[in-house]
């Protein structure tokens, strides 16, 4: 089956930055999982699938002025992921997929943030199935609806892109699934 996973959690950014002279160091965010969804999509022949994984942690270290200094560390737990409809999640958790029964997590690190606050790509280091690769997503921060204009405190970072499944060795149900794993993640953080 063409999986597209939510391999990255909520990817939106940040861990640990060292604050420059003079400049004021990156702000921990806290990710609110209740409101957050980490989804992905697969095509199954011409049929668009979706599903959702959930997160486990996220430390997220912004700087709203400076973003590139920002940094990003998501774990996701790939164990408790869905994949729509009951087979397709079986087959998800499948060891020629994402083989949950050995590597039950995925990880995102960043390692690269380029743009500011109008639109950024975050690049960094996914781990599936105990293989790490170097992926780039888009990213764009928003204010949380409800909040006065100028609210640094409570954002929303919206995180989209596309992995290559069979660069995890996540190559099960090739005839059936696409190689290309749409990710969408919509992360609610409060400072």
């Amino acid at each position: 089956m063409n999986r597209r996973f939510a391999i990255l959690g909520p990817i939106a950014l940040c861990t640990f930055a060292l604050p420059r002279a003079g400049h004021p160091a990156p702000q921990r965010y806290r990710l609110d999982a209740a409101r957050s969804t980490v989804a992905f999509s697969y095509m199954i022949g011409d049929t668009v699938m979706t599903g959702q994984m959930p997160v486990k942690s996220a430390e997220m270290d912004l700087d709203l002025d400076t973003v590139p200094d920002s940094r990003v560390d998501v774990v996701l737990d790939a164990a408790h992921a869905r994949a729509g409809v009951f087979l397709a999640t079986q087959a998800l958790r499948d060891a020629s997929v994402l083989d949950t029964a050995t590597h039950p997590e995925i990880r995102f690190r960043s390692t690269r943030i380029v743009g500011d606050l109008s639109g950024a790509t975050i690049t960094g280091d996914l781990t599936v199935r105990g293989i790490t690769r170097g992926v780039t997503l888009n990213a764009g921060l928003y204010r949380q609806r409800g909040t006065p204009p100028g609210d640094r405190d409570n954002l929303t970072v919206l995180l989209t892109g596309n992995v290559s499944r069979s660069a995890f060795g996540a190559t099960g149900y090739a005839r059936l699934v696409g190689d290309t794993i749409g990710i969408r993640i919509v992360a609610r953080i409060t400072k």
